[in-house]
């Protein structure tokens, strides 16, 4: 199967629509609504754990199963800085941004889309519309 025919596989399985997903200059970008129908979708239950939490930087461990009993640990993090070229993010919420980047990252593993070249949209700063 192409990577064409398995993003449109993807899109009808998980109920996507053309607002869940836009095209980054080199990958393919899951919206934060995609990343929600997927973990519904393949049914992904997450526990998270703060490994550090500081006024401008925090970490956090998700911890990660579906299904299938597929199981997954991975991380997330944030750090704030004046601007995105010194820091991941912008925005002070560092904790909540670590959160969403270790959901995005759990989910996306677990339904194997890194092997696609599929990023979640909190991934980074520069995967925004």
């Amino acid at each position: 199967m192409t990577r064409k025919e398995t993003m449109n596989k993807l899109f009808k399985d998980n109920g996507l629509v053309a607002e869940d997903v836009f095209q980054h200059q080199h990958y393919t970008i899951i919206t934060r609504s995609g990343i929600d129908k997927l973990q519904a979708s393949y049914n992904i239950s997450i526990e998270y754990e703060v490994v550090k939490c500081e006024q401008r930087f925090a970490v956090v461990k998700a911890k990660a199963n579906s299904n299938d009993a597929n199981y997954i640990e991975t991380f997330g993090s944030a750090l704030k800085g004046d601007s995105f070229k010194d820091g991941s993010t912008n925005t002070w919420y560092v904790m909540e941004m670590a959160e969403k980047r270790a959901m995005s990252r759990a989910v996306l593993k677990l339904a194997g889309l890194y092997s696609l070249g599929v990023f979640g949209e909190d991934e980074s700063e520069s995967f925004k519309k």
